[in-house]
């Protein structure tokens, strides 16, 4: 199994994962020229991806799907409201539905659409079964529920959100509204909200864990570490190799 931010962020968000014998990328919302460096960069080759995977409709998530797949003749997944919704974006794209918690087949993996608490019109997470076993992905969560909490458990690798540092959100330059909305039901989980998360998470076979979409304004790398290093400390229960997503360049390829 391989595992690799390409980017992570308020201004574009793509992840690529192997496992088995499937190569996808969850979501391209950054352009597909940084797209296709960044792979190559990685030593990733771009016409070896078998699909992509769209998590909702937002341009930071979706900017490039379509013109990924048109340029290497590849399906997009997307539930059928994602679809509608940003169907400029895909247009003239072989686009498969599916629907929101149903899990369907792809090659020889189990890929899981798990609904999440978002401000789109049906945002999932992603659950990738293969017989190298779990990997989960989770960004843009308002809240965790527990159907969030019960499908990712038992992964070896996930991608999880740490968008904002509280104090920081709070006295930030964003407009009151704007704050509002970020630490609403439907917008990012905290960095304290992430911790939560990872200590119900926690298992033996938890090998990668790449903390994603950093706000630029309201978080810091740094506070993120922290975060991370504090859910390291206070469990012996897993050891994970830990990626800090970034927004302007690729993580290095996690292999497990």
């Amino acid at each position: 199994m391989k595992i690799c931010s390409l980017a992570s962020g308020s201004k574009g968000n793509c992840l690529y994962l192997e496992t088995g014998d499937t190569r996808v990328l969850i979501d391209v919302g950054i352009s597909l020229r940084e797209t296709l460096l960044r792979m190559e960069g990685c030593g990733i080759d771009p016409a070896g991806i078998h699909a992509i995977l769209v998590s909702h409709e937002h341009i930071d998530h979706i900017r490039s799907a379509g013109s990924y797949s048109r340029k290497f003749k590849i399906p997009v997944f997307a539930s059928h409201m994602v679809h509608r919704k940003a169907e400029k974006y895909l247009a003239k794209t072989q686009v498969i539905e599916f629907e929101s918690g149903c899990a369907f087949t792809f090659r020889a993996s189990r890929i899981d659409p798990f609904p999440i608490t978002h401000d789109a019109c049906d945002p999932v997470g992603f659950v990738i079964e293969s017989s190298e076993g779990r990997c989960g992905s989770a960004t843009d969560l308002g809240i965790v529920t527990r159907l969030v909490t019960e499908k990712l458990r038992g992964c070896r690798a996930l991608n999880l959100e740490s968008n904002h540092d509280p104090e920081m959100l709070l006295n930030g330059p964003y407009p009151w509204d704007l704050k509002q909305r970020i630490r609403s039901r439907h917008g990012h989980l905290s960095n304290e909200e992430s911790l939560v998360l990872l200590h119900e998470l926690a298992h033996s076979g938890l090998e990668a864990l790449m903390m994603a979409h950093l706000s630029e304004v309201n978080n810091h790398p740094d506070h993120v570490l922290r975060t991370t290093g504090s859910f390291l400390r206070d469990q012996n229960v897993c050891a994970p190799t830990v990626i800090i997503g970034d927004q302007f360049r690729a993580s290095r390829v996690v292999e497990i």
